[in-house]
């Protein structure tokens, strides 16, 4: 099958071409640029529209029907960032023999202190969308010498990377056992022998810190204990970047939880969107690199939508609209060595995003999809 989108403007994750004319076959980007050669099974008119790689959510958690539900809003691949075992199988398998919902890459189970985050939210799951799952066995890890054993356990589920949990619950407003810096550390070793990048839920300046003393190659979110003109929020930053770490934002996630501590009049709680800005302000003046990333759960933030979201916001705390796109296309590929897509390029995989107007001025563009191809395949709208 081979498609030619002409006459299209198309953002190729790092640039904007004007115009262009692009070839899709056999799965992959054939051409970009001219049209010309044999004759298209299909043609699809790209005149006033906006071409994108296929967008990246950098944090999700997938249950049945997440990656469905993603690929109808353009999100063509989802990182996931925990999964439980008894789930992560069948995900998997859909992922890798459907092009009709998004592609997939897990941590797996995620390395978090005995009865710590998430394990609370579990409990309140288990009768909902973990109805039947026993939700308390997973695996623990308490001692620096369970490390090896704990991330091989890993690689057995096959996981793309290793999560890590350094949370007191002090945001979610709880009190919860949390991994010790000494744990971390172990965990990060062991992992990076094993050839796992690390990323740590760490949503506090202190457990920042523990994170990347921890040696973490990411961070699953931004900091929100701190306030938007705190000298420490700059300097922290400074830090992530000159251990070369990368930042998911998860706007779109504090601007949820904000909402609910609004609602419970529980307005004391450390974190806050407000804050969450701030650090991601701080973040970007400081040359951090910035992904994506939504934490999209069956409730809220949805998936799919929830990462039109976090475009948005992304350009409302001051990211220009091609910035935006980038950390939800080429960034997240190039930090998760997804090498075959996140970009427009001849050889690269066709998972490719058609919008109406012009997203690399205007980000909310993005929720006017025209077409959507997964591998190639075009997806019924």
């Amino acid at each position: 099958m081979r498609t030619v989108i002409r006459n299209v403007r198309v953002f190729d994750g790092e640039h904007t071409i004007a115009t262009a004319d692009v070839v899709i076959e056999d799965g992959l980007i054939a051409a970009v640029g001219s049209g010309a050669g044999r004759p298209a099974d299909a043609e699809v008119d790209g005149t006033g529209r906006t071409l994108l790689p296929g967008l990246i959510d950098a944090h999700t958690h997938v249950f049945d029907g997440s990656l469905a539900q993603a690929l109808r809003y353009g999100v063509t691949t989802e990182l996931d960032m925990f999964c439980l075992p008894q789930i992560l199988a069948g995900q998997r398998r859909l992922a890798a023999e459907n092009d009709d919902v998004a592609d997939l890459r897990s941590a797996g189970t995620l390395a978090t202190a005995p009865g710590g985050h998430p394990t609370q939210l579990l409990g309140a799951l288990a009768g909902t969308v973990l109805d039947g799952l026993d939700v308390t066995a997973i695996d623990f890890v308490s001692d620096p010498a369970q490390a090896p054993a704990f991330v091989q356990a890993r690689l057995a589920e096959g996981a793309d990377y290793l999560k890590i949990v350094i949370d007191d619950g002090a945001v979610h407003g709880a009190d919860l056992p949390v991994m010790t810096a000494e744990v971390a550390a172990a965990l990060a070793a062991a992992a990076h022998e094993a050839g796992l990048l690390v990323i740590a839920h760490a949503i506090t300046a202190a457990e920042v810190g523990i994170a990347l003393d921890a040696g973490v190659d990411g961070l699953a979110h931004v900091w929100t204990d701190l306030t938007p003109d705190d000298p420490a929020s700059p300097r922290l930053a400074g830090r992530v970047r000159d251990q070369g770490v990368f930042v998911v934002t998860t706007l779109a996630y504090f601007e949820a939880i904000t909402a609910q501590h609004v609602e419970t009049a529980d307005c004391a709680r450390p974190g806050s969107s407000a804050n969450a800005v701030g650090a991601l302000r701080a973040l970007r003046r400081a040359g951090v690199p910035l992904l994506a990333g939504t934490d999209a759960t069956p409730f809220v933030p949805a998936h799919g939508a929830g990462l039109h979201r976090e475009l948005r916001l992304l350009t409302e705390a001051g990211l220009g609209a091609e910035e935006a796109l980038a950390a939800a296309t080429s960034v997240p590929a190039r930090h998760f060595g997804l090498a075959d897509r996140g970009r427009i390029a001849p050889g690269l995989r066709a998972d490719l995003v058609l919008v109406e107007g012009d997203a690399t001025r205007d980000v909310t563009a993005v929720g006017d999809i025209a077409e959507v191809w997964r591998r190639g395949v075009r997806q019924a709208r």
